[in-house]
């Protein structure tokens, strides 16, 4: 049996705070585009994969494209603005990391971004070191609920599912966690409900042993529920 155990990460909204930075840059990339997005669009999508993104926004006019060409700019523009600036983790994620990686937790980055933003981030954060594996939007073809971000992490670092933790917050990923068939840790920094086996409101209130004590629910059979767990813990 392997006895190698990690966890799954989201960046956006989990491990950073990067939510005005992308809305600054889609409104101002699109506005030279003639378009223009209301902050309730923009937070609708939040999370989401650039062609499902622009898809709705653009409508008819969506042509692979236009789209490509838009979401070029706009991440150039995102990257920039964190390599002049900087962007610091949210509360709890340095030291969460840095235990994990200390007691032999295998960590990856399993997102919707595209790649070089993920690599942009991390050196912001000098955090490369602590992930054996990256999942962008370029590895996959289905985007969240689904579970092939999850899963394709989970083979990048030799880890069956049944022990992976996936740490996330947004509904769709929680919910591609339980497709995956893996346990889920939920941040929800503004009190939306989550449906993930520990949810708090910040990493740096989850409880000492709570990667323990999911990984420890996985080997008694608990890795492939078939629906969302009903013990939620919120701290």
């Amino acid at each position: 049996m392997n006895a190698s155990r990690a966890v799954l990460w989201d960046m956006d909204g989990t491990l950073i705070d990067s939510e005005d930075l992308h809305w600054i840059s889609w409104k101002n990339t699109l506005a030279m585009d003639g378009i223009f997005i209301t902050h309730r669009q923009f937070v609708s999508s939040f999370g989401q994969r650039n062609d499902s993104i622009l898809s709705e926004w653009l409508g008819a006019g969506a042509t692979p494209e236009r789209m490509e060409r838009i979401a070029n700019t706009k991440e150039e523009l995102y990257r920039r603005r964190v390599r002049r600036n900087g962007i610091s983790p949210l509360p709890g994620v340095a030291y969460w990391l840095h235990r994990l990686h200390e007691e032999g937790w295998l960590q990856a980055i399993a997102s919707a971004a595209p790649r070089a933003n993920i690599d942009a981030v991390l050196e912001a954060l000098s955090a490369t070191h602590i992930f054996q594996a990256i999942v962008s939007a370029e590895d996959v073809h289905r985007g969240k609920p689904d579970p092939e971000v999850y899963l394709t992490a989970a083979a990048r670092v030799g880890v069956p599912p049944e022990r992976c933790i996936v740490v996330e917050d947004a509904v769709a990923g929680v919910e591609g966690a339980r497709r995956a068939g893996m346990r889920s840790i939920g941040v929800s920094r503004n009190g939306k409900h989550l449906p993930a086996d520990i949810v708090v409101e910040s990493l740096e209130l989850l409880e000492p042993e709570a990667f323990e004590k999911l990984d420890r629910s996985l080997l008694v059979g608990f890795g492939n529920r078939a629906a969302p767990s009903t013990d939620e813990i919120r701290v």
